[in-house]
């Protein structure tokens, strides 16, 4: 069928533009949230950061970043890669054979880790990485055994002995040599960000010295391999990679830069979520809400589709009418979507950006794909839309579509009803199925509640909008004349009814799960902090402490016990049969003994006995039951450098969330992380001016309001998120309500010309307005509460939280949407002559 503009559809949109305002709305909408999320997902997948530390090496040999989980075998081989949490490392033997390649000048072993000169953290290097770095000596030379290179910053003197607190505590150097240390000193830190970067001060030592003292001897960071006159960077990779095999992957160019800059992977990963994922959603649901609001406007021509049928207008040509109108209309719509979504889209990357989630170097993508991809959906929509409403005026006969376009048809749909009733069975299913799962089977169930259950509002929508005119008429029948006639048109005009409902459940149901969500998970997390902390002083100091540290702690005067914790993260495996997968969970490495620890934590053992010997981890109980492990199993995780391990579960507990999921002794993490100081000593008993010396000391007030800053960028993602598909569902809402009132102008004046008042008319919308208001909310409510239940006693074993304000402020602004949206074009049509 041949979809070239014919007069009627132009006609239309050039004599009656009024009447496609709706739609053109609603398609520019969807533009936008298509393009913004669209743009968000490129950049993910394209995201790239220039070289810096490794900038003057053409060649870096180093581990693969990314661990590997994998389940089956043959066709079923299914392989899980996840971003380890800190650095994955090389074995220094390798240094020698990338090294021999024949284009090779040289290759050098670089490490990066922290040491501290007093309280003033430095970045340690080997003295041979300045080789490609560019650093040069002030005064002095080049350090020996026992010596070191400090930059000024340090404020050191050459000849002068120092003390740094390394790995194994603290050391005598003599400095050797002095640099300005205003180059080449961004060096490539763990995920954890232990190391402090940047042009601070810093330290250099002899190369095997650093490599010992690094923390995790005999294992480098990367190999950086310097080409020969001549040689070109491709050829040196190849040779290098070629002489490494599989025991090393080799960089050049910008690839060097994300290997260098970890927290690149996990920017990847999140604007891969909130472009993919949550712009999956969000485009479902704009698309959704778009489509409704053509299907409305076409149906609200229902009379003049019937008097062209009564005409002689063929159904192929109604249908060809309305497609051209959509190829008029959607186009334009798509094409203004995008620019607002190219605005969104930067807002939303820049705040990213501004809260360091995504690295500086990153630079937004915007190409013609989003756009392209908006634009398509929004002529789609519209095309599918039309023709799915015009289906049936277009093939029934002209007195019975004359007849239907007076009155609204109240058969039910024997297409949209069993899918609908389909839905709603489907969610009660995921339901249960959340409400005995446990973790993120839990978590991706009640996704599925959530979607179902808003399907099924919108197949079921008459059926859902008679049931509600039925019930929230009954008090409206004693409410005076204008209540009773609001109740009577709801109940006769039940399709107009569900197209205002269905955005406002939308917005209900999305933003009260998503902010929500967040408030359950909040208070969880403080309640667990408020009582599983039991320390009295809890210290923290840049770049961490020594074993001295804590040693000093526990003599310090009035502490009867202190311990220090290494944080970090390692990747445990959940799922299970073949849908398996890594997750990194929040880890500490805990000095001394399990009763040391009950001391200054409780973490509320459930099942099994605290133990902290080697080989030995709890886990939280609801991270336990989601991995589907207990105690005495040996659970196969990966620590923060990827590398396997198996240690056995001795205890689990109820306090993770609060605390930390995972408990291991501290000697199992040292020699897999970038710092292997402390970052945290907790003490029992003692003063803060006993230990005041030895960096920031908090009570427990103190602690657990610093940590919770920590999990802002969380409750701000789901913020935005609720903010969006919250604004576009309202702004949908009113878009339908003031279509569905303009298209009543006829009624109102009828109204007017047997009597009735301004006010009574007015009156009798806004009761109608309360109605659908009301309707959608608590049909949106209950779709949140049905998601939020399963879900947040998978992942937190306890109900929901919903704070009565933010609710009731949830409530409010939908009821006041639907009294402006209703009330300004009522006032309109009231005075323009019926």
């Amino acid at each position: 069928m041949s979809l070239l503009p014919n007069g009627l559809a132009r006609a239309a949109v050039r004599f009656k533009p009024a009447g496609f305002v709706g739609t053109f709305i609603a398609l520019a909408m969807a533009a936008l949230i298509v393009s913004a999320c669209g743009i968000l997902l490129e950049t993910g997948l394209r995201a790239s950061v220039p070289p810096e530390r490794y900038a003057g090496a053409p060649v870096v040999a180093a581990a693969d970043q990314k661990a590997h989980f994998v389940t089956g075998g043959g066709d079923d081989r299914d392989d899980s890669p996840e971003p380890v949490p800190d650095r994955a490392r090389l074995d220094n033997s390798l240094v020698a054979k990338a090294g021999s390649v024949p284009g090779a000048r040289t290759a050098v072993a670089d490490v990066t880790f922290p040491v501290k000169h007093g309280n003033t953290p430095l970045t340690a290097h080997g003295w041979g990485s300045t080789a490609f770095t560019g650093e040069k000596l002030l005064s002095g030379r080049a350090p020996g055994a026992g010596e070191v290179v400090l930059s000024r910053a340090a404020k050191a003197r050459i000849g002068e002995r120092v003390t740094l607190t390394t790995a194994d505590g603290p050391r005598d150097f003599r400095v050797s040599g002095l640099t300005k240390g205003a180059a080449g000193t961004a060096g490539a830190a763990g995920a954890s960000g232990a190391a402090a970067q940047g042009t601070g001060p810093t330290a250099w030592f002899a190369d095997t010295e650093a490599v010992r003292i690094s923390g995790h001897p005999d294992r480098i960071d990367a190999i950086a391999v310097l080409p020969k006159d001549g040689v070109a960077d491709a050829t040196l990779k190849s040779q290098v990679a070629k002489a490494l095999g599989d025991k090393a992957e080799v960089h050049t160019g910008d690839a060097r830069g994300a290997f260098e800059d970890a927290q690149l992977a996990y920017a990847e990963e999140m604007l891969a979520g909130i472009g993919g994922s949550f712009g999956g959603v969000a485009a479902m649901v704009a698309v959704f809400t778009a489509a409704g609001t053509v299907a409305l406007s076409v149906g609200q021509r229902a009379r003049e589709f019937a008097l062209l049928r009564a005409i002689g207008t063929t159904p192929r040509q109604v249908r060809r009418t309305i497609a051209t109108e959509a190829l008029l209309v959607a186009p334009l719509a798509g094409v203004l979507g995008c620019l607002p979504g190219v605005a969104l889209a930067n807002w939303w990357f820049g705040q990213l950006k501004d809260k360091g989630a995504i690295p500086e170097a990153v630079d937004l993508s915007v190409s013609f794909i989003p756009f392209v991809a908006a634009t398509g959906t929004a002529l789609v929509t519209a095309l599918l839309a039309g023709y799915m409403s015009a289906r049936r005026p277009s093939r029934i006969k002209p007195g019975q579509a004359l007849s239907e376009a007076s009155v609204e048809r109240t058969q039910i749909g024997w297409i949209r009803t069993p899918l609908g009733v389909a839905a709603v069975v489907g969610g009660i299913i995921f339901a249960r199925f959340a409400a005995t799962s446990t973790g993120e089977d839990a978590a991706n169930a009640a996704l599925g509640v959530v979607m179902l259950f808003m399907l099924a509002v919108a197949l079921l929508g008459p059926l859902v909008a008679r049931g509600c005119a039925a019930l929230f008429g009954l008090p409206l029948r004693g409410a005076g004349a204008s209540a009773s006639l609001a109740a009577a048109n709801s109940r006769t005009n039940a399709r107009r009814l569900a197209s205002a409902i269905t955005p406002i459940v939308l917005a209900m149901a999305f933003s009260s799960t998503l902010v929500f969500m967040h408030t359950s998970e909040e208070r969880v997390t403080e309640k667990q902090q408020r009582d599983g902390i039991t320390a009295d002083h809890i210290v923290t100091s840049d770049g961490g402490f020594g074993p001295d540290a804590v040693r000093k702690a526990e003599r310090a005067s009035g502490v009867s016990s202190a311990v220090g914790l290494l944080k970090t993260s390692v990747l445990i495996p959940k799922g299970s049969g073949g849908d398996r997968w890594l997750e990194s969970v929040p880890t500490q490495g805990v000095t001394g003994t399990a009763a040391g620890l009950a001391k200054v934590q409780d973490l509320k053992v459930k099942a099994g006995e605290l133990a902290l010997g080697k080989g030995q981890i709890a886990l939280d109980a609801m991270l336990a039951e989601s991995a589907h492990l207990k105690t005495g199993d040996r659970v196969e995780l990966r620590l923060p450098d990827g590398t396997k391990a198996r240690p056995k579960i001795t205890a689990t507990y109820e306090r993770g969330l609060g605390l930390s999921q995972a408990t291991l002794p501290a000697a199992d993490l040292k020699q897999h992380v970038t710092s292997s100081l402390y970052a945290e000593i907790w003490t029992k008993g003692g003063t803060a001016a006993s230990l005041k010396s030895l960096g920031t000391v908090k009570d427990r007030d103190g602690y657990t309001a610093a940590a919770s800053v920590d999990r802002e960028v969380n409750a701000w993602a789901n913020g935005v998120m609720a903010a969006v598909l919250g604004g576009f569902a309202a702004i949908a809402a009113a878009n339908t309500l003031v279509m569905t009132v303009l298209d009543r102008r006829r009624e109102l004046g009828t109204l007017r010309l047997i009597g009735s008042t301004r006010r009574q008319v007015m009156r009798m919308v806004r009761w109608e307005a309360l109605l659908v208001t009301c309707a959608g909310v608590i049909i949106g409510t209950g779709i949140a509460l049905a998601t939020l239940v399963p879900m947040m006693n998978g992942l937190t074993g306890e109900a929901p939280y919903i704070p009565p304000l933010l609710y009731g402020a949830f409530a409010g602004s939908a009821v006041v949407l639907g009294l402006v949206a209703t009330a300004m074009p009522a006032r309109a049509a009231l005075r323009s002559p019926a």
